[in-house]
């Protein structure tokens, strides 16, 4: 065999080396591709985490756009508003978020079904979660407030006992959310994990953090008045601007925040029976 022969069979061997190199990288690059898409088929959440963020940051700071655009010959802020509305806003997000942590802790930790060999109770656990929210939302919008005096030059603490009420509101609230991403964890796995830092979100938008609910369309202001939130925001701006307590925006709030925990409560202990039944509890996060 010539030389050159030999170098043209060397040559063609190396070019199918290199094309079987080339096809067997692309195969394990779409088989990581499968592997996502079948994690995205199999779990809605994650779907619909990749469009949520965008969606909710344009349409909050779009109706808070159309707002200052409305009033743009005069905008009046009442002193602090803004920095009111985002620590009672904090207290919301930190509460449902304390009481998805809670539990989270307890999977991350491989924890879960050794509590319940034990004699504790669901109910009890449920229980266990709110108190350790409340004290997890107090130290870390507690801090936040007190360091408020100092920065701004503003005190939360001068509402008076209307902050009492407009926090327990929005800590009722905060619990009926975390249970609700709970249930929903022990229904579909970690995959429904991230609802605890996106679930709150959609009701900031809709809510009137801090903007009135008049701006609004007239639709979305029918749902936005049946969630307790809104009545603590628009309280809060009435109660800054015109000095007054509207007792009747509290007690509607109240009552609209036992009905959503119980519900919340509710759905918890049926996803937990199911779970159970189904030998689920030993298996999230696995």
């Amino acid at each position: 065999m010539s030389r050159v022969t030999i170098n043209r069979w060397l040559k063609r061997m190396s070019r199918r080396i290199l094309v079987d190199q080339v096809k067997q990288s692309l195969l394990r690059i779409f088989a990581i591709h499968r592997r996502h898409y079948y994690l995205m088929r199999g779990s809605w959440p994650r779907i619909a985490e990749m469009f949520y963020w965008p969606t909710v940051q344009m349409v909050m700071w779009g109706f808070m756009n159309q707002y200052l655009t409305q009033r743009a010959e005069g905008v009046y802020i009442g002193a602090g508003m803004l920095i009111a509305a985002f620590l009672l806003w904090d207290v919301l997000f930190r509460s449902q978020l304390g009481v998805s942590l809670a539990f989270f802790e307890e999977i991350y930790s491989r924890n879960l079904g050794y509590l319940f060999v034990s004699p504790l109770r669901p109910q009890e656990l449920v229980l266990s979660l709110l108190s350790i929210a409340v004290l997890r939302t107090g130290l870390g919008v507690g801090v936040a407030a007190w360091l408020a005096i100092p920065f701004y030059g503003f005190s939360i603490f001068d509402l008076g006992w209307a902050l009492v009420a407009f926090f327990c509101n929005l800590i009722f609230f905060g619990w009926a959310i975390g249970l609700a991403v709970v249930s929903m964890v022990m229904r579909y796995g970690m995959g429904a994990e991230s609802l605890a830092w996106a679930l709150v979100f959609v009701f900031a938008p809709i809510t009137g953090v801090y903007y009135p609910i008049s701006v609004l369309p007239q639709w979305l202001q029918y749902i936005s008045w049946c969630l307790p939130p809104t009545y603590v925001f628009e309280g809060l701006r009435e109660l800054i601007g015109m000095h007054t307590v509207n007792m009747m925006f509290l007690s509607y709030a109240l009552v609209l925040n036992l009905v959503y925990v119980a519900i919340a409560a509710a759905l918890f202990l049926v996803a937990f029976r199911a779970a159970r039944q189904r030998g689920l509890l030993l298996q999230i996060g696995e």
